[in-house]
């Protein structure tokens, strides 16, 4: 079981996904706008957010990027909007997921429990070093040069299975059917912007995740 958030400000999508969520015995918190969902985020622990972009006085950006300030809490962010300008907005703030409306409230539930599967997961005490790359599996910490990088929640997550599975070639599909636990067109994009952004997050190691062109992604130890 979960705590959750729900913030839209469509009272009935909150409801319906609310008795999809109790379908699964978690527990939802509900909140009609940015503002509300922020206020609620500073006073309770979430396991995690489904948060929306436009709603009024305070929209799902803004709020986010308030919270990114106290709470890493895993986010699932709903939007109207398509294009690839949202989704590097979403992903820099440390969004986990993106759904596009109109969705079925089953999508959004097998997306949910695909986040808290990755989040929820203890890692063993293990490090990861190679040249001046360190990475501690369990602080979920990222070092260059003894200084530490800062990511968004998915591009961990992308960096820990690329380290798990050095020098094997994973293919796209393999890789998002592990990380988001189905696969679909919007996952297929939201991949390449994913690695896009972790490989500017590592600097001179970027050149160790090699692209296979046509088939997916391998991490290499040069």
């Amino acid at each position: 079981m979960a705590k959750l958030l729900i913030c839209d400000d469509e009272k009935v999508l909150r409801e319906t996904l609310k008795r999809y969520a109790a379908l699964d015995n978690h527990q939802v918190v509900e909140a009609e706008n940015g503002q509300e969902a922020l206020d609620l985020c500073q006073k309770e622990d979430f396991d995690l957010l489904i948060l929306d972009i436009m709603m009024p006085i305070m929209d799902g950006f803004t709020a986010l990027k308030e919270i990114r300030s106290f709470s890493d809490v895993p986010v699932l962010m709903l939007t109207a909007k398509g294009d690839e300008f949202d989704r590097i907005i979403g992903f820099e703030l440390g969004v986990d997921d993106y759904v596009v409306k109109p969705f079925s409230s089953k999508e959004i539930m097998l997306r949910v429990q695909a986040i808290l599967r990755r989040t929820q997961t203890t890692e063993a005490n293990h490090l990861y070093r190679y040249r001046d790359l360190k990475v501690d599996f369990q602080t979920k910490q990222v070092f260059i040069h003894d200084r530490e990088v800062t990511m968004a929640p998915m591009e961990y997550s992308l960096l820990f299975y690329f380290i798990k599975n050095k020098n094997i070639a994973k293919s796209r599909e393999d890789i998002v059917k592990d990380l988001w636990g189905y696969q679909d067109e919007l996952e297929d994009r939201t991949l390449d912007t994913h690695i896009k952004l972790l490989r500017k997050a590592l600097g001179p190691y970027a050149q160790n995740i090699v692209t296979l062109w046509g088939y997916g992604y391998r991490f290499d130890e040069k």
